[in-house]
């Protein structure tokens, strides 16, 4: 790969980016993927941390999301995809051929399609750091099964589909689900909320914040603030996840590509196409609004079929 240049390299693996190489390896381009790392040093992106997938088409039953990833990653590969798990740590735009670098190797390559996706957000607040991974995450499906979460009341912090989605999860576990939500309402869909507020082994606390993380050597209690009356409560619970969104990976292309105010990938028109003739952005990385498995499928679709049609052009 070094001697060479490549006609296209896939930034980042999940729903988009393998879908990027499905496409791009039926069309003959030889993609090469950088995976990078999941929760759990797995490639396949946020739905790694996803338990059952309901929503995707195909699977009447539904799915698992590391079943989904590892089905499309398989898919990728019989076409041809060329899979390197490492992380991107340099790119230039500047001129073509454009160079990705990790920090073992350098590609050269006409095309580039970012699929980094988005991170789940952290609260900062102390003790988070003393007790990440004993006791606190932001990952259910990763640390629920845990023997340190087995029959102990757990708290979980949000109030959209993905906290809705942990919490319910949780239950199977846990004695009890204390989820924490910073207004006085849900943002998750109706049928979630049905669920949420339907589960007996789930307690709502409206404007409520954690505030503070407190135990010897694993997490022990969390102190909680009323937004309302400004009050400081002490929740005796063994776990703490985060599900309060998601800051999409865009560190690596802040000199180059045009963001928007999120620090998301601005993309042209209808089409996944960057500021930068080339190059595009499929899946969460340039998508704040819809965040689905399918929809950044979908782009990275698009951006295979664009990045093909490109590269027609130019040869």
């Amino acid at each position: 790969m070094k001697n060479t240049i490549e006609q296209l390299v896939i930034i980042g693996s999940g729903p988009a980016g393998y879908t990027a190489a499905i496409y791009a390896g039926r069309a003959q381009l030889q993609p090469i993927v950088f995976e990078g790392f999941a929760a759990g040093g797995l490639p396949g992106g946020q739905l790694m941390t996803t338990t059952e997938v309901e929503n995707y088409p195909g699977f009447a039953e539904g799915i698992q999301g590391p079943q989904l990833m590892k089905e499309m990653r398989q898919q990728a590969i019989r076409w041809g995809a060329k899979l390197v798990t490492d992380d991107v740590v340099k790119v230039d735009f500047s001129h073509r051929p454009f160079s990705i670098a990790t920090d073992d190797l350098e590609v050269k390559t006409q095309a580039v399609i970012i699929c980094t996706g988005a991170t789940a957000r952290r609260l900062h607040i102390p003790g988070e750091d003393k007790f990440w991974n004993n006791g606190i995450s932001a990952c259910a499906i990763c640390d629920g099964t845990n023997p340190l979460f087995k029959d102990v009341e757990i708290a979980v912090v949000g109030g959209g589909d993905s906290a809705a989605e942990e919490a319910l999860y949780l239950t199977k576990y846990a004695s009890k689900v204390h989820l924490l939500v910073r207004s006085d309402r849900l943002r998750a869909s109706k049928i979630m909320q049905q669920r949420v507020l339907n589960h007996a082994k789930i307690q709502v606390h409206w404007q409520a914040l954690p505030i503070e993380a407190n135990g010897d050597d694993v997490l022990q209690s969390v102190k909680i603030q009323s937004q309302a009356a400004g009050t400081i409560t002490e929740l005796k619970v063994g776990g703490l996840f985060y599900a309060i969104g998601h800051t999409p990976n865009t560190q690596l292309f802040q000199d180059s590509l045009d963001l928007d105010d999120k620090g998301y990938i601005k993309t042209i028109g209808k089409s996944t196409a960057t500021n930068i003739a080339g190059v595009w952005a499929a899946g969460d990385v340039q998508d704040h609004i819809y965040r689905q498995a399918i929809t950044a499928a979908g782009t990275g679709c698009m951006a295979a079929l664009e990045a093909e049609r490109w590269l027609a052009e130019i040869h």
